[in-house]
């Protein structure tokens, strides 16, 4: 297919939540400990690692042992104590001056709290049984670990992924290595709500893509983008597709071009790995659609499947949609841009 222009529209784009009717949860009680882990594991006693942990775990029971046998991935039976305080010690002489910089740029995030706080509102509107966490827990961990974690009782938040994207580290030859610029631009504070409550939503829905045909997989990716939209109402959809303000325009603008793509080549029902992954991965850009677009496509389009087959049943809940049959919506959704 030949490339063609990604154009900007001049409108805000229509998935944005004007006119739609958002739901009051400012009555819905949400009971959320911040714990800033990185404080206090970096001002622990280096003399005194072993001595240190202890007390640590009194105030993180949990979390501790998630952060040194996960995060950190020491041994769960290491050779010996002092081969933890080794580790422990040589993490953080390392990390300390990242940690410095984390210290500035989030010396306050009571903003962040209270954006996370206001999705788990909508969390518990929408799935009123699930168990919903009871601590945020900031840390900072090896830049190959991970930026967000459910455990049993908490969101934990790797503030090395979110220090920017301009940060030092990131364009490191190291940094540019593991995390790509199209990957790195999303390292910014302002991603921590949205994937906060993407990490709910996996819970929620987790991935079972396998085997599936490639438009079975768009509906399941744009169930999950569905029901982000409806928890965090007020984000832009920049920030939950990862597309920037002019890839999401373009794939708007391109709506028809992008379907009509997939269904004359017949890619629609293809389980062929090496071909859905070209439109279901992250990636710089969907190879077809040229430099402009972005990668992952899928998911939009089967966002706008699942928002057209929505707006015919709008009686049904999040949690009845997130368990209909993909195949289903697609044939009832007949969408068509």
């Amino acid at each position: 297919m030949k490339r063609f222009c990604w154009y900007l529209l001049i409108i805000i784009m229509i998935s944005s939540c004007k006119g739609r009717k958002v739901p009051d949860v400012s009555g819905i009680k949400v009971h959320l400990q911040l714990q800033r882990f990185e404080r206090d594991f970096f001002s622990i006693d280096t003399n005194h690692i072993d001595e240190s942990l202890q007390q640590l775990h009194q105030k993180y029971p949990s979390f501790l042992q998630d952060f040194i046998f996960n995060i950190l991935a020491l041994p769960p039976q290491p050779d010996s104590a002092s081969a933890v305080d080794q580790e422990v010690k040589a993490f953080i002489s390392s990390y300390t001056p990242l940690n410095d910089s984390a210290k500035k740029l989030f010396a306050d995030v009571s903003a962040t709290e209270k954006e996370v706080t206001r999705g788990l509102q909508f969390v518990k509107y929408y799935f009123p049984s699930y168990k919903l966490p009871t601590r945020l827990i900031t840390f900072i961990g090896p830049i190959n670990s991970y930026g967000n974690i459910l455990t049993t009782d908490a969101l934990a938040v790797g503030l090395q992924l979110y220090m920017g994207k301009g940060f030092s580290l990131y364009q490191s030859e190291a940094g540019q290595e593991l995390y790509p610029a199209y990957i790195s631009k999303r390292f910014g504070k302002e991603y921590i709500p949205v994937n906060c409550i993407k990490t709910i939503v996996d819970d929620i829905f987790p991935d079972n893509n396998a085997g599936r045909p490639l438009v079975e997989q768009m509906i399941q990716a744009g169930k999950r983008l569905y029901v982000l939209d409806q928890l965090m109402p007020d984000t832009p959809d920049t920030l939950k597709t990862g597309y920037t303000k002019k890839q999401l325009e373009g794939c708007y603008a391109n709506e028809q071009t992008i379907w009509t793509f997939f269904v004359q080549n017949d890619l629609l029902f293809s389980t062929d790995p090496s071909v859905t992954k070209d439109y279901m991965n992250d990636a710089p850009q969907t190879q077809v659609f040229g430099k402009e677009s972005p990668g992952f496509i899928g998911q939009f389009s089967g966002w706008q499947i699942v928002k057209k087959w929505m707006a015919k049943n709008d009686k049904v809940s999040l949690e009845q949609l997130l368990q209909i049959n993909p195949k289903t919506i697609f044939e009832q959704a007949k969408y068509k841009p």
